[in-house]
């Protein structure tokens, strides 16, 4: 039975966790507000490769295109539009070959290379609804039976028939939905996001002065701090995701599906330590859509919205501010 026999050292218990979650709250508004964190790497992730196709144009007319394919194409030309316009930032991509790697390996790839921001590049399926189609006609046997007379002269008669039937043709139909969509770790699964970073092997990102080797991942010090990154990671997530969306609707003039928060599955947005997004940048299921995403010129300007999402959001977040949100002058205080 738990008993206040000490209600003073309870009282300053609290007041001391509470004294906790305040400071290190302030301490991140301050460097997330009015010292911004440069961005210096930025992961770039093509997404399935090797064994894993991804989705696949499998509808009648289709290409056939194979996701892997489309999303290393317009990744490597996405390094090299960031590589141009951002000379002085580290543009790395977790794969420039047809390789595969497990969704862990790329999480834990854009850790240790100490990302920024992780940009993975997807394209999307749908379920398809199936038709057919009358391609000719052939005669088809089938048998009737009946039984005549009574008692023991009671008998059976099978009768053999003839009919003409179609013969069907069934084929997948492509889906009327295309353009581009935008997904980000929902704002609920902070807990999941905590989870990843509590992970031993992937640690816990802090400034390059501060060890993580004495970290107790259990104190109220680090979950406090933990839970401060998962939601900076999501406001920013979601900033990063907006920019794309109306880049990638102005340059293309394709539809903008809009931000969707997931709430299963990607790894790769809940175990990297840094804003990530995952962009569905349309359907390999749309007879249009997956022309677009094969062609040079909608690959070209794919990755050129993007880069340029990226160049406004790195203006953004790197641009000093005040607590209040206004921008910090040489008058400021």
């Amino acid at each position: 039975m738990f008993e206040f026999h000490k209600p003073t050292l309870f009282l300053s218990n609290i007041k001391g966790f509470f004294l906790i979650i305040s400071s290190l709250f302030l301490i991140n508004v301050k460097s997330y507000s009015q010292v911004p964190k440069k961005i210096k790497t930025i992961i770039i992730d093509p997404g399935h490769g090797g064994s894993d196709n991804g989705a696949r144009g499998e509808y009648e007319g289709t290409l056939g295109s194979r996701e892997k394919n489309i999303t290393l194409a317009i990744s490597m030309k996405l390094v090299a539009d960031l590589r141009k316009e951002l000379p002085d930032i580290n543009i790395i991509p977790t794969r420039t070959t047809d390789v595969y790697m497990s969704v862990h390996e790329k999480a834990q790839f854009a850790n240790e290379h100490h990302g920024d921001l992780f940009v993975c590049i997807h394209a999307d399926a749908v379920q398809l609804k199936t038709g057919s189609r009358i391609v000719g006609y052939k005669n088809e046997t089938y048998h009737t039976t009946k039984y005549v007379g009574k008692g023991k002269s009671r008998k059976k008669v099978v009768t053999k028939h003839t009919r003409r039937v179609p013969i069907r043709h069934y084929y997948k139909i492509p889906t009327s939905r295309k353009g581009t969509s935008t997904l980000i770790l929902a704002a609920r699964q902070s807990d999941d996001k905590i989870k990843a970073l509590e992970d031993g092997d992937l640690g816990f990102n802090t400034d390059d002065d501060d060890s993580t080797a004495n970290i107790n991942y259990e104190s109220p010090e680090y979950k406090a701090s933990a839970l401060l990154y998962s939601q900076n990671y999501f406001r920013k997530s979601y900033q990063l995701a907006t920019l794309v969306q109306d880049q990638v609707a102005q340059e293309t003039g394709r539809p903008n599906l809009g931000v969707w928060q997931r709430r299963v599955g990607l790894w790769v947005l809940h175990a990297t330590q840094m804003p990530a997004i995952l962009i569905e940048t349309g359907f390999v299921a749309n007879y249009d859509d997956e022309r677009y995403l094969n062609s040079e010129k909608g690959q070209d300007e794919i990755a050129e919205a993007i880069t340029q999402a990226i160049v406004k959001y790195k203006k953004q977040v790197e641009t000093p501010k005040s607590i209040s949100g206004n921008p910090v002058t040489s008058d400021s205080k």
